[in-house]
């Protein structure tokens, strides 16, 4: 993998880069199932403290064979802001799964996925040259409407007495995904290696996240069945090791906003891998979603012009 550009690129994202994202994208999708898979056998909380354990080990073993290095720990300047992305990011999975179970799965897939319009906020303020135009503006509320779509007949869905607080959560998940997002753009980090980025993330937030699990008092027992220590160690290598280490070094080189636009992409293909592996129905207005997702996306990464 080569060296990050050290600059702030905010033009369109290249067609190398939309096909890395649409391939994370399916990625992430794909781990929308394994997650309900893994959680039969592990504990919600528990599974992203003990995700970030082992991608923690996982990832020099990873990084030795491209060359990337960790010497930026022991740089004050890095390792400070790379402490706050952690904790935000175990603070985001936190009230992620908490506000997952108080609310229904399509509301939280709705509230979670608004974090491309808090990363376009913050980027518009913070990182030269990835402002919030109103291409990018417009792009982003049609691929959100297109998402909205997706999920519309779960919307309707009656919810339980916490609905209201499980969406809050969701919607603070979002933005706190897309707060470690803009920190990795806006400080020093972004002169740091993407396996810098990501490891010191993991390390961070797997304690705050083994703690979370132990005071919401999930049990700290694991089913060992094949299948649910095979969606796991997809969990920890696959999504939590090199999608986020490629995730990181694409953000180290591109606009951030558009970069996260295509996030709303991910519970799209993960209705798509719902329905091939676990046989759940799609909705009728699910090839119109793809649609609007796909208009909208063209429109945020149109050349600014």
């Amino acid at each position: 993998m080569p060296s990050p550009s050290r600059t702030d690129a905010g033009g369109a994202l290249p067609p190398a880069a939309v096909a890395l994202m649409l391939l994370l994208c399916g990625v992430w999708g794909l781990n929308l199932v394994a997650m309900k898979v893994t959680s039969a056998g592990i504990p919600p909380v528990l599974q992203a403290g003990l995700r970030s354990v082992v991608a923690a080990g996982l990832v020099p073993l990873l990084c030795r064979p491209l060359g990337l290095t960790f010497g930026e720990w022991r740089q004050p300047r890095l390792l400070l802001p790379g402490i706050a992305a952690g904790l935000l990011f175990a603070v985001e999975f936190i009230a992620l799964y908490v506000g997952i179970g108080l609310t229904t799965a399509s509301r939280g897939v709705v509230f979670l996925y608004g974090a491309p319009f808090w990363v376009a906020l913050g980027t518009h303020w913070l990182v030269p040259g990835d402002r919030l135009t109103r291409a990018k503006a417009l792009g982003l509320c049609v691929a959100f409407g297109g998402l909205v779509l997706a999920f519309a007949e779960g919307l309707r869905a009656p919810g339980g007495p916490d609905m209201l607080a499980g969406d809050l959560l969701c919607l603070i998940g979002g933005a706190l995904w897309a707060a470690t997002t803009v920190l990795v753009k806006a400080s020093p980090l972004r002169e740091a290696s993407p396996a810098f980025v990501l490891q010191v993330q993991l390390v961070v937030s797997a304690p705050p996240l083994l703690l979370a699990s132990a005071l919401l008092g999930e049990p700290w027992a694991i089913d060992p069945q094949p299948l649910v220590l095979a969606t796991f160690l997809y969990q920890a290598a696959g999504i939590a090791g090199a999608s986020y280490l490629t995730w990181f070094w694409l953000v180290s080189r591109h606009s951030a906003s558009r970069l996260a636009a295509f996030s709303v992409l991910t519970p799209i293909f993960g209705v798509a891998a719902g329905a091939l592996l676990l046989g759940e129905p799609l909705g009728g207005g699910f090839l119109a979603s793809v649609a609007l997702v796909a208009l909208g996306l063209w429109l945020v990464n149109r050349p600014a012009g």
